[in-house]
C-alpha cells in the first residue's frame, strides 16, 4: 500500500509507480546534462568552443524520460541540439567535451564539433544540422529494425520548427505505410529559432499533424520526466508489437537562446520565470527529498560527483590533440576505392 507522499507523485490513470532508483537515475542524469551545458554556455564565452552551440537547459526531462523507457539496443537520432541526448545514454563526458573542443579524441573525431555529436556504441547517430533532415533518417533507421526482425526502434527528435519541412510528410506517410519501429518527437519549445509557433503556423497543437496520417499522436508534458516516460513506453509497445509509429509532441522550454548567439529578447523574463518553476530537474530533486528517497547531503554527493566529472571532461578536452591534417580525408567514403578519391 503506498503511503500518502507515493500517492502524490503518482500519475493518475496508469499503472505506473516509478522507484526510488529511478528517481535517483533520473536525477543524476538530468543534473549531469544540466551542469555540462552550464559549463559548455560558460566555455563559449571564453571561446574555447567555437562555432554553432544550441544548449539543452530547460529541455531535460525529453531526454532523460525517454531514455528510461526504451531498451539499450534502439536508436536515437537528432537535431543539432544533440549534447544531452548521449550524455544520458553513456557517451563519456570527456568525449562530447572534446567535439567541441574539435579535438580527435572527440565523439565524432573532432570533425563535427556542437551540432554532429555521434556515438555508435550508444547508439546515438547524431545531430544533424540540416533541418529536417534526421526525419527520414530516422524512418530509414527504423526500417532497417523491421526489415532486420530485432524488436528494437528508432526515437527521432525533431524542433517545433522543422515540422514546416515537407520531408515530415514524406516520411510520415511512408512510415505508415509500412508501419515503422519509429517514434517521431517534437520538442516544442516555443520558438523556431526566434519566432513563435504562433506566428509561424495555422496549426499550434502540433500533434495533430500526424492525424492526417492516422498516425497515433498526442501532447505531453515535456517539464515533467515521468509524463515523458510513460508517453514513449506506449508508443514503443506499439512499435515493438507492429503497430508502427506514434508522433509526441513535448511541450517543452529552454531557458537560453536559440543558440549561443540569440539573447532570446523575443521573449519577456515573466515567460520564462513561469517555466523555470516547473524546472524539471527541481521537480525530480522535489520528488525525492518529499519521498523521503534521498537526503539532501545525498544528492548534494551526487552533484559534487557531476562537478568532478565535468572538471575531468574539460581538462581532457584541453589536453587532447587536434586531428591531423590527413584525418580530412577519412571517414569520407566507405568503399575505399572509390572512383573519386584521389592520391
Amino acid at each position: 500500500m503506498a503511503n500518502t507522499k507515493e500517492k502524490k507523485h503518482k500519475k493518475e490513470g496508469t499503472a505506473t509507480e516509478f522507484s526510488k532508483e529511478t528517481y535517483l537515475r533520473w536525477y543524476e542524469m538530468m543534473q549531469l546534462m544540466r551542469r555540462f551545458e552550464e559549463k559548455t554556455g560558460q566555455l563559449y564565452g571564453q571561446q574555447k568552443i567555437k562555432g554553432f552551440c544550441h544548449l539543452y537547459i530547460g529541455q531535460e526531462a525529453c531526454a532523460a524520460g525517454a531514455i528510461t523507457a526504451l531498451n539499450k539496443d534502439d536508436k536515437w537520432i537528432t537535431a543539432y541540439r544533440c549534447h544531452a541526448h548521449p550524455l544520458g545514454l553513456g557517451t563519456s563526458p570527456g568525449a562530447v567535451m572534446a567535439e567541441m573542443f574539435a579535438k580527435a579524441t572527440g565523439s565524432s573525431k573532432g570533425k563535427g564539433g556542437s551540432m554532429h555529436i555521434f556515438d555508435k556504441n550508444v547508439n546515438f547517430v547524431g545531430g544533424h544540422g540540416i533541418v529536417g533532415a534526421q526525419i527520414p533518417l530516422g524512418a530509414g533507421l527504423a526500417f532497417a529494425e523491421k526489415y532486420n526482425k530485432t524488436k528494437n526502434l528508432c526515437i527521432c527528435y525533431m524542433g517545433d520548427g522543422a515540422v514546416r519541412q515537407g520531408a515530415l510528410h514524406e516520411t510520415f506517410n511512408m512510415a505508415m505505410t509500412w508501419k515503422l519501429p519509429v517514434i517521431f518527437v517534437i520538442e516544442n519549445n516555443g520558438y523556431a529559432m526566434g519566432t513563435s509557433v504562433q506566428r509561424t503556423s495555422n496549426v499550434t497543437d502540433l500533434y495533430t499533424l500526424g492525424e492526417a496520417y492516422d498516425m497515433p499522436s498526442e501532447p505531453v508534458n515535456g517539464m515533467s520526466v515521468e509524463d515523458v516516460h510513460e508517453a514513449v513506453a506506449r508508443a514503443a509497445e506499439r512499435a515493438r508489437a507492429g503497430e508502427g509509429p506514434t508522433l509526441l509532441e513535448f511541450r517543452t522550454y529552454r531557458y537560453k537562446g536559440h543558440s549561443m548567439s540569440d539573447p532570446a529578447k523575443y521573449r519577456t523574463k515573466e515567460e520564462l520565470a513561469t517555466y523555470r518553476d516547473q524546472d524539471p530537474v527541481g521537480m525530480v530533486r522535489y520528488t525525492l527529498l518529499e519521498n523521503d528517497y534521498a537526503t539532501g547531503a545525498d544528492l548534494d554527493a551526487i552533484d559534487a560527483k557531476i562537478k568532478d566529472q565535468i572538471t575531468e571532461a574539460v581538462k581532457f578536452a584541453e589536453e587532447s590533440p587536434y586531428p591531423a591534417p590527413e584525418e580530412l580525408y577519412e571517414d569520407v567514403y566507405v568503399q575505399e576505392d572509390y572512383p573519386y578519391v584521389q592520391d
